[in-house]
């Protein structure tokens, strides 16, 4: 029963995604997702490439450089607002036990964290925002997000503009297995997050008891 109204949804979806506004959704939620808000962009990215396969690489890389300038925002967040907004953010998104952690593997390991965080479902804007509260130096910090954003956002676009059609044809005849795969994959996120800190017994890693983030 619960197939009826996805694939209500996945058909309304798509008749969106192929909207000549739609571009500039894309760029939007990119830019928003990137330093405050919760909803992942990789959906609509993904069912704007399945509307027209051939514009693919295009959404991909309007993604990428929409998400890059949203992590700038970010990180300025954490850089000159995060007593009087940046806390507010980390709490409302329920980042807060997370942030600490987010800044003991950015001091310690920098591009790789970004290029880890960019690439995989962590919450992206956690990063951005850490970023910024530890200072990170900003050059680093907009070619690691370069390289992480266009790793994922790239990455779908030439699929779908290479493997466009029998992708569309598999999603179609598989929604509920690829919805649930999705699902999965965001959850995975939440798990990869919780264990940043490497909260395992035994775990002696510099980020396994980081110490509390002070006000500044």
């Amino acid at each position: 029963m619960i197939m009826k109204p996805l694939r209500g949804l996945y058909d309304w979806t798509m008749d969106k995604a192929a909207h000549p506004h739609a571009v500039w959704w894309l760029a939007f939620f990119c830019f928003v997702e990137s330093s405050f808000f919760p909803i992942p962009p990789h959906p609509l990215l993904g069912l704007m490439c399945l509307a027209e396969p051939k514009k693919a690489v295009k959404f991909a890389l309007i993604a990428t450089l929409a998400s890059v300038a949203g992590a700038l925002l970010g990180y300025a967040i954490g850089w000159g607002l995060y007593d009087s907004v940046g806390v507010w953010l980390i709490s409302s998104l329920g980042l807060t036990e997370a942030f600490p952690v987010a800044a003991c593997h950015l001091r310690e390991y920098d591009f790789e964290a970004i290029l880890i965080a960019g690439a995989t479902p962590v919450p992206f804007k956690l990063l951005t925002i850490t970023a910024g509260f530890v200072g990170m130096n900003l050059v680093t910090f907009v070619l690691s997000s370069l390289f992480a954003r266009a790793l994922i956002f790239m990455t779908v676009g030439i699929l779908f503009r290479v493997f466009g059609a029998p992708i569309k044809r598999v999603i179609d005849k598989y929604l509920g297995t690829v919805t649930t795969a999705f699902v999965i994959l965001v959850v995975g996120g939440v798990v990869i997050l919780t264990q940043l800190g490497g909260s395992e017994e035994g775990d002696t890693g510099p980020c396994a008891a980081p110490p509390p983030i002070e006000a500044r």
